[in-house]
């Protein structure tokens, strides 16, 4: 009678399982009715940013906004423009920053540049701090009390590590 009541409830949670599967699927995206046409979409979706997520290109994000700039993509090459048009048509719109690989341009300097200038200015301070911090060792005397301090523990450990046969013990 057990065994009947657990295989009853371990039956009834798979059947739970299952049927709410169907609550989480989503209807799917839809896809050009050419091949090609869908294949230049992708293309072009993996050259735009998105303006939601900002790290992922519209083919990879599954924002509304990517998804809607994902279709106005696939009604220009429907209606006939090439790659470079829509591109250009994105930009004009939302800026460079809509590419996901920006031009090399005066505008664009500092984002092309500004990663290796801040790891040049980083390097720098490392280097000058280690110099200061490694000055300022060297640089620092013990004191008169710790220079007592120190020759008495030294004293103190030489002393019994004569009595045990030599070897220093560490305290």
């Amino acid at each position: 009678m057990r065994v009947k009541s657990k295989l009853i409830i371990v039956l009834l949670s798979f059947v739970v399982c299952i049927s709410t599967a169907s609550v989480w699927a989503k209807e799917a995206q839809p896809m050009a009715a050419d091949p090609e046409m869908e294949k230049l979409v992708n293309e072009i979706s993996k050259e735009l940013r998105c303006l939601v997520c900002q790290n992922q290109t519209i083919a990879d994000s599954h924002a509304a906004l990517a998804v809607d700039l994902k279709n106005q993509v696939r009604d220009m090459v429907a209606s006939g423009k090439n790659q470079q048009e829509i591109v250009d048509y994105m930009v004009q719109r939302y800026g460079d920053f809509v590419r996901y690989r920006p031009p090399v341009k005066p505008t664009t300097y500092l984002l092309w540049v500004g990663p290796f200038i801040l790891l040049i200015v980083g390097v720098v301070l490392l280097v000058s701090n280690l110099r200061k911090r490694r000055q300022v060792i060297a640089d620092a005397p013990l004191s008169t009390d710790e220079s007592d301090r120190l020759q008495s523990l030294l004293t103190t450990e030489t002393s019994a590590g004569k009595n045990s046969g030599g070897e220093v013990k560490p305290s």
